[in-house]
């Protein structure tokens, strides 16, 4: 089976649940969060929860835990907390739940970030992989990032993986 008929195949509709890790950010403010709903609900999918925490690997974790094991929700993106800094843990709190890491979703990324800010792309540590059967990507939290990670990558392949991921 080619990829087009795969991706024909995958779901139309999926659930997502979205995070936003931030230590400053409320439902008012969260413009990267507001807009991976916004994306979302336009491509035709729902938002099965949002939630936005703190800087903080212990509630990140549980959160990601707790909508993998909801066989309601299809998907988790995650926003923020992507950078170096020290309190930048979201990446390394994320893979260590992932049972396969998917490296080209980071690789092109960057790459296509690299396109729009230049040699500043190396400081971006978005990752994605599968957490059980449930894709789990993250980006980082500012709205030009989300929207270069939505619209390039998530939403066109979004449904893709879903259905490889579940198989």
């Amino acid at each position: 089976m080619s990829v087009r008929q795969h991706q024909q195949s995958a779901p139309s509709s999926l659930a997502v649940a979205v995070l936003t890790v931030s230590d400053t950010r409320t439902l008012e403010t969260d413009n990267g969060g507001g807009l991976v709903a916004e994306l979302l609900a336009g491509a035709g999918h729902a938002v099965a929860d949002r939630e936005i925490v703190p800087d903080e690997p212990l509630l990140v974790k549980e959160l990601v835990e707790r909508w993998i094991a909801d066989v309601a929700v299809d998907a988790v993106l995650v926003t923020g907390g992507t950078g170096i800094s020290a309190r930048d843990t979201t990446c390394e709190t994320v893979v260590s739940l992932m049972t396969k890491l998917l490296p080209g979703y980071g690789e092109l990324f960057r790459m296509l970030s690299y396109e729009e800010i230049g040699a500043a792309a190396i400081l971006s540590r978005a990752v994605g992989g599968v957490c059980d059967q449930t894709i789990v990507l993250t980006m980082p939290g500012s709205t030009a990032a989300v929207r270069l990670a939505m619209e390039k990558l998530i939403l066109p392949e979004l449904p893709h993986l879903v259905h490889e991921a579940t198989k």
